[in-house]
């Protein structure tokens, strides 16, 4: 039998958002918006559905007077994320 997948991952963008956050140790909204090419809005919402989840923590501040949202992925996230991706090494076998 096959391993489910987290739906919360399955999602193309959210996975995306994942798999850059896996590779660094933080990434600002501008950053991910550019390697997603997500919309603001979109990328804004599933940010927040991974926090609420608890994958990725989102810190809001300011960058002199622009505001800078920074986002890092959790040891929760990052758990769930190479779950995701072994799970899917199954389908693949």
């Amino acid at each position: 039998m096959l391993p489910k997948l987290d739906p919360l991952l399955h999602s193309e963008l959210r996975l995306a958002v994942m798999s850059i956050l896996a590779g660094v140790e933080d990434a600002e909204f501008s950053y991910l918006k550019k390697q997603t090419g997500a919309t603001s809005g979109n990328l804004s919402v599933q940010i927040e559905k991974l926090s609420a989840a608890g994958y990725i923590s989102v810190e809001k501040g300011f960058k002199g007077k622009v505001p800078c949202t920074t986002c890092k992925i959790t040891t929760e996230g990052l758990d769930a994320f190479e779950k995701y991706v072994n799970a899917l090494k199954e389908y693949l076998i």
